[in-house]
């Protein structure tokens, strides 16, 4: 049995629908972000190192040419693939006038093994003009997902951590999103500070009300050159345990519709930079603890999903190249 057995995986639903691997290439394009560059404050959210997200993420970064040439070639000689995807990762990928966005994101689809595009951002970055974008290049038959940063639906929560943002900005931009058919993948955070077990299940709730194409889940960790590291010094913060994210992650899995597409279940840093939880550089041992825990449950994804929350599926099937 496989992670896939039990949850709607983005690789496999890819494999099913293209016939083959289709694997991302990451991008950092250069981008920086409003909680940044003072437009809404400096310094960025509390947790926010942006290597620990993407180890390209850097000042001196290499044409989009060239980090998608090093990623296809990592990727052939470890799975073999032959079509890509896109992934404009670091920091907030529509934070820019709409010309110079899609200046960037041509040269991404150049290739003709290149299938798709997906583009992270924060919700109040997502102006109407690149919405109209996207939805552009996902009628030339891309698959298109935008990626959006929520991490939770508390608005006390995300003023804790600084994201500069609250849960309405989300839903709006959800909404002219997926009015323009446009898929979207809602990151969450678990463990964030003084959240627990209930924060998470009523986030994916309020996300799913809203309405969601895809989910992608992190765990909180520790990082250097962050305010968070400084506050889980001070004991300010303590991270949770990879049992307490299992549980929420399985639980989380459990209440999802199986239409809805999970991007991935955990995230992980790079030991040079990761303090603490240590297992968050483990990222297989993660993945097999939750494959593990709906085993023993005898669950899987959506398993819990009551009538009143199932909601079919509101975007159509993505055109194949």
């Amino acid at each position: 049995m496989a992670l896939s057995d039990y949850v709607t995986t983005f690789g496999q639903d890819l494999l099913k629908r293209y016939g083959e691997r289709v694997h991302k290439l990451t991008i950092n394009a250069g981008f920086t972000c409003p909680n940044r560059d003072g437009a809404k404050g400096h310094g960025g959210c509390t947790f926010c190192n942006n290597e620990s997200f993407n180890p390209n993420a850097k000042s001196d970064y290499p044409s989009i040419a060239v980090q998608m040439a090093a990623g296809r070639k990592v990727v052939n000689k470890r799975l073999g693939s032959k079509k890509f995807m896109a992934y404009f990762q670091a920091y907030t990928n529509t934070y820019d006038e709409t010309e110079k966005l899609a200046a960037l994101y041509e040269k991404a689809l150049m290739d003709n093994d290149v299938v798709g595009l997906a583009v992270g951002t924060r919700p109040d970055c997502v102006a109407d003009s690149v919405l109209d974008l996207l939805n552009h290049y996902q009628r030339r038959g891309y698959e298109v997902w935008l990626e959006l940063g929520l991490q939770s639906a508390f608005d006390e929560t995300l003023a804790k951590v600084q994201r500069g943002h609250g849960f309405a900005e989300y839903a709006e931009t959800v909404k002219k999103a997926r009015a323009r058919g446009l898929p979207v993948c809602t990151h969450l955070i678990i463990g964030l500070p003084d959240e627990g077990k209930q924060h998470a299940l009523t986030t994916l709730d309020k996300v799913l009300t809203l309405g969601t194409d895809g989910l992608k889940l992190h765990p909180l960790h520790v990082v250097k050159h962050t305010y968070l590291a400084k506050q889980w010094r001070d004991g300010e913060y303590q991270p949770m345990t990879l049992p307490e994210y299992i549980d929420i992650a399985a639980d989380l899995i459990e209440r999802t519709p199986q239409h809805i597409v999970y991007h991935r279940v955990t995230g992980t840093a790079s030991m040079d930079i990761l303090l603490a939880p240590e297992w968050c550089s483990k990222k297989w041992k993660v993945l097999n603890g939750i494959e593990h825990e709906l085993k023993r449950r005898g669950s899987y994804q959506g398993c819990l999903v009551t009538p009143k929350n199932e909601r079919k599926q509101q975007i159509p099937a993505m055109q194949v190249l």
